[in-house]
Order: C-alpha cells, then sequence, then structure tokens
C-alpha cells in the first residue's frame, strides 16, 4: 500500500515539475493552439499584416461559403478559431501578454492573472463613465430645480396673501385691463381668459417675490459640473474663512457681526444654508432678538420649545391613543381594531 502511494506521488511529480511546458493553456487565449500559427504569422509581423492575413482566412473558412454540412461545421469552428487569434493580436495590450506568456510559460499563475484582468475589465474608459454620469446628474439636477421652482410658483399662485398682493400689482399696472377686455378678447373662452391672467399673476410672482431656499431659481452654478470645477476656489474659501474665524473671535476675541452670528444660531440648530434662507424674516429677527448665537440663551430656547412640544402633544387626540396604546403593551398586544 505505502510503495502503491509512493508511486503515485512520484508520478504526479513528474508530470507537474519535471515535464516540459509548453505555455499554451487550454481555456487562455487560443487554447492549445497558439494564435501566430492559427493565422500563419510570426511574432515578427505588423499589425497590418497580421490583418490582412486574418482577412484572407476569414474569406476562405467563413461557413456561408461551404455547403457541405461537414466541410461548413469544420470551417465554422476554423473561422472562431481565427476570429479569436485575431482579437488578441490586434490589440497591443493582448498581444504583449501573449507573448510574456509564450516567453515565460512557467509564471502559469501569473498568465491566468493577466489574462483574466483583461477580460474581467470594463471595455469602456473609465473617464468616459465618469463624465457621462457626471453629465447626466447635473442635467437631472437642474431639471429638478426648476421643477421645484414652478412648483413653488404655482403653489404661491394659490395661497391667498400673494395672490391678493399680485392682483393688486397687476392692477396697479393694469396688466389684466386688455385681457379681460370683451371687445378684444370676444373668440376667447373662459377658460382662455383664466389661464391667461394665471400667467400674469405668475409672471408677477416671479419678478416681485424672493423665494429662496431648496425651490429657489436654478441656477447652473449649483449644478454637479460646475461645483467639482469651483470645488478648489470653494476649499480654499472655506479654509480662509475659517483662519479669518479663528484669529478675529477665537485670538483677538472681537464681536460676533449679523452673519456670524446667524451662522452660529443656523449652527446650533441644525440648519442648511438652504434652510435658514427658506426660513421667514420675522422668525429670524426673533431668534437674533433671542441671542440665540449665546449658547445659554440656546439651550434656554430649546427647553422651552420641548416644552411647548411636550404640552401640544398632550393635547393631540392622536397622541393620547398612542400613549394608551403603549400602555396596553405595545406593538405585541393582541388588537382588535381602534378603542
Amino acid at each position: 500500500m505505502a510503495t502503491s502511494t509512493t508511486l503515485t506521488c512520484l508520478l504526479l511529480v513528474n508530470i507537474f515539475v519535471f515535464s516540459p511546458v509548453s505555455g499554451l493553456l487550454e481555456g487562455m487565449y487560443c487554447g492549445k493552439d497558439n494564435c501566430y500559427d492559427l493565422l500563419g504569422m510570426t511574432r515578427d509581423n505588423t499589425k497590418t499584416e497580421i490583418t490582412k492575413a486574418y482577412r484572407k482566412l476569414a474569406r476562405k473558412w467563413h461557413p456561408d461559403r461551404h455547403r457541405d454540412p461537414v466541410m461548413k461545421e469544420e470551417a465554422s469552428v476554423m473561422f472562431q478559431n481565427i476570429a479569436r487569434a485575431y482579437e488578441i493580436l490586434k490589440d497591443e495590450g493582448a498581444r504583449s501578454e501573449y507573448d510574456y506568456m509564450l516567453d515565460n510559460p512557467e509564471e502559469m499563475w501569473m498568465n491566468y492573472y493577466y489574462y483574466y484582468r483583461r477580460r474581467m475589465a470594463p471595455q469602456v474608459d473609465v473617464r468616459i463613465v465618469l463624465v457621462v454620469t457626471i453629465s447626466i446628474v447635473s442635467v437631472i439636477q437642474y431639471y429638478g430645480a426648476w421643477s421645484n421652482y414652478h412648483t413653488a410658483i404655482s403653489y404661491l399662485a394659490t395661497v391667498p396673501k400673494y395672490r391678493i398682493r399680485a392682483l393688486d400689482i397687476a392692477k396697479t399696472e393694469k396688466l389684466l385691463d386688455d385681457i379681460r377686455n370683451k371687445k378684444l378678447n370676444r373668440k376667447m373662452t373662459k377658460d382662455e381668459i383664466k389661464e391667461k391672467e394665471e400667467t400674469v399673476i405668475k409672471n408677477i410672482i416671479v419678478e416681485k417675490m424672493d423665494i429662496r431656499g431648496g425651490y429657489s431659481k436654478p441656477s447652473v452654478l449649483n449644478t454637479l459640473w460646475l461645483q467639482l470645477a469651483c470645488s478648489p476656489y470653494y476649499l480654499g474659501v472655506y479654509i480662509w474663512w475659517w483662519l479669518r474665524w479663528i484669529f478675529k473671535y477665537w485670538i483677538l476675541k472681537e464681536e460676533y457681526g449679523d452673519a456670524e452670528k446667524e451662522y452660529i444660531i443656523r449652527r446650533n440648530m441644525g440648519l442648511s444654508q438652504t434652510q435658514w434662507e427658506a426660513l421667514e424674516d420675522y422668525d429670524k429677527t426673533y431668534y437674533m432678538k433671542r441671542e440665540l448665537w449665546i449658547k445659554e440663551h440656546f439651550q434656554e430656547w430649546k427647553e422651552e420649545r420641548e416644552a411647548e412640544m411636550k404640552v401640544k402633544m398632550a393635547e393631540n387626540a392622536k397622541y393620547k391613543s398612542y400613549r394608551r396604546y403603549m400602555k396596553s403593551g405595545g406593538p405585541g398586544q393582541l388588537s382588535f381594531g381602534p378603542d
């Protein structure tokens, strides 16, 4: 038994270690065939010569040129082989890796790595993918902002406060006189007249009213492309701003200006610049009067807000029902409908 095992091991060593390595591996490149031999070429031939040889062989071995089933099948196999050989040898990178495999057959795992790295690599340049992706995101971002802006305009046209103000401006500037003139608009229906009036009102809102925040008028400067292009500038401005802040308010202990106070209040509340701009002016004025940039004042205001919310929640019928539900067992209880 031991002798049989020893003989088997020696046989395997002889096969894998001492047997000559051809460098042609099944499943890689042209398999057991040599790509150059399939095209009748050598490693000294140029790409142009390889292309000419391939076209000549492709015409000869194209399956449609053979009617006999046996010859047709043989031609089909040969046509696939020469096409595979041409695909490898026409590409400078693939040809270089194939030549390396022929010159270094003992480096089997490295040759496998080179082969499958090229096969699994994306066929499109990553830079092109990035450019196309950023462009698509920028276009969607820009048109999405326009959609939000038009939604805000349409909404403000229905809010009585803004609608009445827009109508007053339209009457003062006599923008609706021609539309409501029955002699000039005999052929127009009531719906068409109403639609024109709505257009005038929306135009007044666009021109006279300042819409801020996430629904503000979009700008090309806010698209991803330009944001990335201007990122070095923005980074420099941000660093300069922080250095100025540290020097003025941490080292020199100067008093905050209005812009600095608003920044600290916004940071304390956890609001973004867009959210802060969307607040009403009277809210900002109230926060400034409460001096919420001072940590103690902000903490006091926060506690007041939490107390107010608790009172409102306690008076809310839905919240009372929720509290009874939680006291009686919460999600794990057996329920047959509302109380």
